[in-house]
């Protein structure tokens, strides 16, 4: 966090400056209360006679300290919360940016809730820190060192009593401080919990009302509710001992004050008004304490959020990019005794795989479900790292391409189509903001998405809904292949992308994709193999290996694997595949 203070210091030191002068007016204002009752009023210096000028002109001293001080005050509430805003909004930026740039892997790590949850409170967590330090935190310390300088000023009797008052209400604050902290940590994690459900929950609403599962999920959600305000209340209450043990330690040192004031007055030594002035600043004083106490409380929970943005700050990442910018092929890819298996998992995915795609061609991949079709696509835009072996993309390791020219070179559809709340346009054109209006057209057009498009009211300038709720499936589909036609990659990554495309609308697809698109390099991941007999090749992948390689007729013949998932959906060699 050094380097965020760093950064906007001046404005703190501002803040700080404001609310130094703000408490020294507060503080300069119980001795003309006591220059008025003690001369205006009692008129001690003058015989007994009340002087109504002294009170007129301490009066206007104090209407201009209180006007000063409220000045100056707002100042500093504008500085601090410049300062904490500012700090806050570089941070949650930096933190955003940081998760942008995890892989695959560190994101299921820390997971999308924590994450969220990370952004968003924790970051709020450590901006209320920062503003309440350095407003609250100089405001508590003038109060308790100037106050207490005022105080003994006044009688040094006095400084028996703050001897014996403030050690007591700072141990109480030390404790309670050393109690809770712990506390902070699991109530972020709490927090993280109840965020997963809710994200899980809306994301998958749809899903939840199908199965008529509102019952079971709000069950779920009241269980990570109820931990959370468990863990609250047990932070709560041990919170809530500080503050009754505080007044009275504050009522108990006033009495003192009043009663060691009294007898000083009946002595001769001070005047009323002096009491009076003490007995406000032993009051002030305290309450420095009482704010310094929050403040150290802001200060635990914030150095907890802060130690969780740390370790997503702090994370090293898992890939590290490479500095090649340019192949010597175009739309190669090779897998060279490729082995790979997920963080956490002793078994292997994928196990001493060896796969060749020429430029042009189109190959599909397909296996029974957990075959390691997804897992394999994965590594070639470099979402993970092998375990072992060698990934090629123009000849290249990928380990050795520098990540982003990397991933310009591949577009891919994933099996759960991504759309984004905003325009359609905007959405084809993500990955190409500079396509002018015809390449969308044209994109849509061979993803078969331009007819439904130009149905919505406003057609390419619809806004879709949060979460594409607006779309049904297969339109959710033909907008992520339009986005990834139209980024112009060299090589076009398929994952099960036309699985809520009816066959007709399939067809018409691959067909102008092979017509448009005659040069690229196509990797198409599919159950259907009426899909799969359209492309040049095909890889047959079992428990991870390559069980067989080649067209439609040779692998009947020679991939008992291939034969049973033809026969399982009533294919055979001699079938029309358009």
């Amino acid at each position: 966090m050094k380097k965020y203070i760093r950064r906007y210091w001046q404005l703190g030191a501002l803040c700080m400056i404001c609310k130094s002068l703000e408490v020294l007016a507060d503080l300069i204002q119980p001795q003309l209360m006591a220059e008025i009752v003690d001369e205006g009023i009692l008129g001690i210096g003058n015989g007994g006679s009340a002087d109504l000028s002294i009170v007129r002109s301490a009066g206007e001293k104090m209407l201009i300290l209180i006007a000063a001080g409220a000045l100056v005050g707002w100042l500093g509430g504008i500085f601090s919360n410049n300062f904490g805003q500012r700090a806050g909004n570089d941070l949650r930026k930096d933190c955003f940016r940081k998760v942008l740039h995890f892989s695959f892997s560190e994101v299921d790590q820390f997971s999308a809730g924590s994450l969220i949850t990370r952004v968003s409170s924790d970051v709020s967590q450590v901006q209320l820190m920062l503003s309440n330090v350095v407003r609250g935190g100089m405001r508590a310390l003038v109060f308790m060192a100037a106050g207490a300088w005022f105080l003994v000023s006044l009688d040094l009797r006095f400084r028996t009593i703050l001897l014996i008052a403030i050690p007591i209400v700072l141990a109480e604050v030390i404790w309670t401080v050393w109690r809770t902290s712990p506390m902070f940590l699991l109530l972020q994690e709490r927090l993280d919990r109840v965020n997963t459900v809710m994200r899980e929950n809306i994301s998958g609403v749809r899903v939840v009302k199908a199965f008529a599962q509102e019952e079971r999920e709000n069950e779920r959600f009241s269980r990570a509710n109820e931990d959370l305000a468990q863990t609250q209340f047990e932070v709560l209450l041990r919170i809530s001992y500080l503050q009754p043990v505080m007044n009275m330690v504050f009522n108990l040192a006033s009495a003192a004050v009043i009663r060691a004031g009294a007898i000083d007055v009946q002595a001769g030594v001070i005047e009323p008004g002096t009491v009076m002035a003490a007995v406000t600043y032993i009051t002030l004083i305290l309450n420095g304490v009482r704010m310094l106490a929050t403040i150290f409380q802001n200060l635990s929970r914030g150095i907890s959020s802060s130690a969780r943005l740390k370790e997503i700050l702090d994370a090293k990442p898992a890939m590290v990019s490479g500095s090649v910018q340019n192949g010597n092929g175009r739309g190669t890819v090779s897998f060279d005794h490729v082995s790979f298996r997920y963080r956490g998992m002793s078994k292997d995915v994928l196990s001493d795989l060896c796969l060749e795609v020429s430029s042009g061609e189109s190959l599909a991949i397909i296996g029974s479900t957990a075959s390691g079709k997804s897992s394999l696509i994965h590594l070639i835009p470099r979402f993970y790292d092998v375990t072992s072996g060698t990934v090629k993309v123009d000849g290249v390791d990928v380990k050795d391409w520098d990540l982003t020219e990397l991933r310009k070179r591949i577009s891919i559809v994933m099996q759960k189509s991504e759309v984004f709340s905003d325009t359609i346009r905007n959405n084809i054109a993500m990955g190409n903001r500079d396509a002018a209006e015809n390449d969308v057209v044209h994109a849509a057009e061979i993803a078969q998405a331009d007819d439904f498009i130009r149905r919505q009211k406003e057609g390419y300038d619809t806004m879709i809904a949060e979460g594409g709720m607006s779309l049904s499936g297969g339109q959710k589909q033909r907008l992520s292949i339009a986005r990834a036609l139209l980024k112009q990659a060299e090589i076009l990554i398929l994952d099960d992308a036309t699985s809520a495309l009816d066959l007709e609308t399939e067809a018409a697809f691959y067909h102008a994709l092979r017509t448009e698109r005659k040069n690229l390099t196509t990797i198409v991941i599919t159950q259907r193999i009426a899909t799969v007999r359209r492309c040049d090749r095909i890889a047959v992948l079992d428990h991870g290996r390559i069980a067989g390689i080649g067209n439609h007729e040779e692998l009947l013949k020679t991939c008992p694997v291939y034969a049973d998932l033809c026969s399982s959906q009533g294919m055979k060699g001699d079938e029309n595949h358009g």
